[in-house]
């Protein structure tokens, strides 16, 4: 049953969430430096989005990440018992190499860039979060980060994440995080800044 009230208050993510999780990410990343560098092309984008998004959900996170939505936003994080399990598929690659196209080489090399500086300690991975423009300052991306890092407080676990937009850093500054490193995709590519953020007693 479709969700008709626009609550910003995170319930688990399920299969059936899979069109509003599209939906909501493509318009969250749609100004995305790294999606724009991916999906240069402005009238081909949000379809291509839309698929990329869905399969990266349908074939990997709901199944073994916790994902969590919102009436607006969304969210992936990988805990570390999961982190070898979350890796794509070949079934899942082959698909995402026919969403990308001629893109999908710079694609792949920046993924195996960003791999190359995952730190090796345990830790919470915060592979996706976004909320629809739309319902800014609502609320729903705050309420979802919040969720993640409560879980990961309680299992006494670090967080990190990677951000290729810097005007989204502040925002995860406020939440405990500092940049551990600030990466140049090959290729011309954007910049990535990875960020860390210590386990926290306090239920903030």
């Amino acid at each position: 049953m479709t969700r008709m009230s626009i609550t910003n208050t995170p319930q688990t993510a399920t299969i059936d969430d899979a069109p509003l999780i599209g939906r909501t990410l493509t318009r969250a990343f749609d100004d995305d430096p790294m999606m724009r560098w991916f999906f240069p092309d402005d009238a081909s984008r949000e379809a291509s989005l839309g698929r990329y998004f869905t399969t990266l959900f349908t074939r990997q996170y709901v199944r073994h990440a916790v994902c969590e939505c919102t009436g607006a936003a969304a969210s992936f994080w990988v805990p570390p018992e999961a982190a070898a399990k979350a890796v794509p598929d070949a079934e899942t690659i082959q698909e995402l190499t026919g969403i990308l196209g001629d893109r999908a080489p710079v694609f792949g090399a920046a993924v195996e860039e960003a791999g190359k500086h995952t730190p090796q300690e345990p830790h919470w991975y915060l592979a996706l979060i976004g909320a629809d423009p739309a319902a800014q300052g609502q609320g729903h991306g705050a309420a979802l980060l919040r969720s993640g890092l409560a879980k990961a407080d309680a299992a006494g676990m670090p967080a990190y994440l990677e951000s290729s937009k810097p005007d989204n850093l502040p925002f995860y500054r406020h939440f405990g995080f500092t940049v551990r490193q600030e990466l140049q995709l090959p290729g011309g590519g954007p910049t990535l800044w990875a960020m860390w953020r210590e386990p926290s007693r306090d239920a903030s």
